[in-house]
């Protein structure tokens, strides 16, 4: 295999590098193949700055990822999460690393590469790349029924209650809301602002992180005559036993304290709810193994997504077809996607198109 750092119009991508290593697929895949990789960062201008408790940004940075045989190329897309120290330079090294393994497929992936974007990056081009070997598509090979369509939410980022209703009300056709919060005296009346400009949709909100127990208490119960019916990470990751503590009128959803299906015992009692996100997972072979051992401890199931393209948003939607809450927007709040992308037709997500994925 052979990787290839490719500098992005938008974006310097760093230096490039080279390697070759022999990627092996067990019996009944493919045959043993030389490969060539090429890893690019791409810059996905915004329609609006989005804005959570963390911070803002204006640009969606992207690492796409393809894999060829010669033949046949599969993609996949990564998002390097801040929030775990990932950056652009750091999911290339990620990549770098594996030139040593003379042996590679999707289940040691897994083991070669943490969980995280560049592990997601490759892990869904060699799930492409694989579904066009056989001329099959990759729900196919996964063995997952797929709905024609599924109904998404549409964020609103955080900001003062006058501006997120008026967002809401932009958006009032669509239907299901998530709206960032961040812990301040203001939360309240954002979502009060945005009930009252747009009172059919469904309510979902993420505080990411960002509460204390005692907002917590003074809110929940306003939220729940609100209809809010679902609040994802309102603690910090490395603080959310008090949520053992804590009454849940509404259920509560585990998305920075849950990454793999390690992380499955010590959520049970705090949440009920787990956020699936291929790039915070490390891809879909992962992905496809949380959601069902999820499905066995009685979870219910979310999948989220970063600020992403469709090539992002694409494995994901395999998911999505028997989850609880669907919040696949990223490509929504683009000034442009990519070629082929996902059909997004009042709040629902249709069929990837052989083009772009899968």
């Amino acid at each position: 295999m052979s990787l290839v750092i490719v500098e992005a119009e938008t974006a310097s991508a760093g230096s490039p590098f080279n390697f070759e290593i022999v990627w092996h697929v067990p019996a009944g895949r493919v045959s043993l193949t030389t490969l060539k990789i090429e890893a690019k960062e791409e810059i996905f201008p915004l329609n609006h700055p989005f804005r959570i408790s963390r911070g803002s940004r204006t640009e969606a940075y992207v690492i796409t990822v393809s894999v060829s045989d010669g033949q046949y190329t599969g993609r996949g897309e990564g998002v390097p999460i801040a929030r775990y120290d990932q950056s652009t330079d750091s999911v290339f090294a990620q990549i770098e690393s594996i030139q040593i393994i003379d042996d590679l497929d999707r289940d040691k992936l897994q083991q070669l590469l943490p969980a995280g974007a560049a592990r997601n990056a490759v892990d869904c081009a060699l799930w492409d790349l694989e579904a066009k070997r056989f001329g099959k598509r990759a729900w196919e090979l996964a063995n997952i029924p797929l709905a024609d369509q599924v109904e998404t939410s549409f964020t609103i980022s955080l900001d003062t209650p006058a501006r997120m209703a008026d967002a809401a009300a932009a958006a009032i056709d669509l239907p299901i809301l998530k709206l960032k919060l961040c812990g301040d005296d203001s939360d309240l009346a954002r979502v009060e602002a945005v009930r009252a400009a747009a009172p059919n949709p469904r309510l979902l909100i993420d505080a990411n992180e960002s509460w204390s127990p005692r907002h917590y208490r003074n809110t929940v119960s306003a939220l729940k005559e609100l209809g809010v019916e679902l609040i994802e990470q309102p603690f910090p990751a490395d603080a959310d036993d008090v949520l053992e503590t804590l009454e849940h009128p509404i259920p509560v959803c585990a998305d920075e304290s849950c990454h793999t299906t390690i992380d499955l015992p010590h959520l049970k009692g705090r949440y009920e709810a787990i956020n699936i996100k291929l790039d915070k997972i490390g891809g879909l072979t992962e992905a496809l193994q949380l959601y069902q051992r999820a499905r066995e401890n009685n979870f219910k199931i979310l999948i989220g997504c970063m600020v992403c393209t469709s090539l992002s948003i694409a494995p994901a939607r395999l998911l999505a077809s028997n989850a609880d809450w669907v919040d696949l927007d990223g490509p929504l709040l683009l000034a442009r996607d990519r070629d082929n992308g996902l059909p997004y037709r009042s709040g629902r997500i249709g069929m990837p198109a052989r083009e772009l994925w899968g």
